[in-house]
């Protein structure tokens, strides 16, 4: 009877989802080392391209893994619960490694927060609702803002290293401006940042107001 009711978990656990899924989950420390070697071992800028590949590698295998679950039938509890777990823990290390190499700063360290209390918040109430048997379906807009989030944390883990590839009369243009240097892809980056967390604050309240009144008859 054991072996039964065991089989088709292990046959889902080793679905190729899900193994794209702990590839994701192994990436996070592969793109933290990187990000650690370039800003606080003080190593090559090649570092923070390698980060940016791994990073877009785990980015694919987020669309590819749920795809392909679905278009071959291999959708399990054991994935749905580890797809949004992977996520939060690539955004989360990277948004704190950026923030500790000072990539973001000042008042862009707040369009962190917000994106890293949402995910706190909409995590404690999809588990929540979930003891009620109750799902919150994941809206379009909300894709978009992850999207946004994604395009907007490979800006900022590029950074410099993306100097080379820029056409030289951009670069002179920045010496001789005369301001701070920031690299172009931080000022995009955080730019794209800002917005994501615009969307965050919108689809984070929208989620909770889709499940408060669960809340209220509790």
């Amino acid at each position: 009877m054991k072996a039964v009711t065991t089989g088709p978990v292990a046959k889902h656990s080793f679905a190729l989802p899900n193994l794209l899924t702990y590839a994701r989950i192994a990436a996070v420390p592969l793109v933290v080392a990187c990000m650690y070697w370039q800003a606080i071992l003080q190593g090559g800028l090649w570092l923070r391209l390698v980060a940016l590949a791994i990073f877009i590698a785990a980015g694919i295998t987020d669309f590819l893994d749920g795809y392909l679950a679905r278009s071959w039938g291999q959708q399990s509890r054991l994935g749905r619960m580890l797809d949004p777990i992977a996520d939060k823990l690539l955004v989360a290390s990277c948004l704190l490694m950026l923030a500790a190499d000072e990539t973001i700063k000042g008042w862009s360290l707040f369009a962190a927060i917000i994106i890293l209390c949402r995910e706190i918040l909409v995590s404690g109430l999809r588990e929540y609702l979930a003891e009620l048997r109750v799902s919150v379906p994941v809206t379009q807009l909300a894709k978009w803002k992850t999207t946004l989030q994604l395009v907007a944390i490979g800006f900022l883990l590029a950074g410099e290293a993306l100097d080379p590839f820029l056409p030289r009369e951009v670069l002179e243009w920045r010496m001789r401006s005369g301001s701070e240097y920031i690299p172009f892809a931080n000022i995009f980056g955080l730019t794209l940042l800002w917005m994501s967390a615009l969307l965050t604050l919108y689809t984070g309240y929208d989620y909770f107001r889709a499940g408060v009144r669960h809340l209220m008859d509790d």
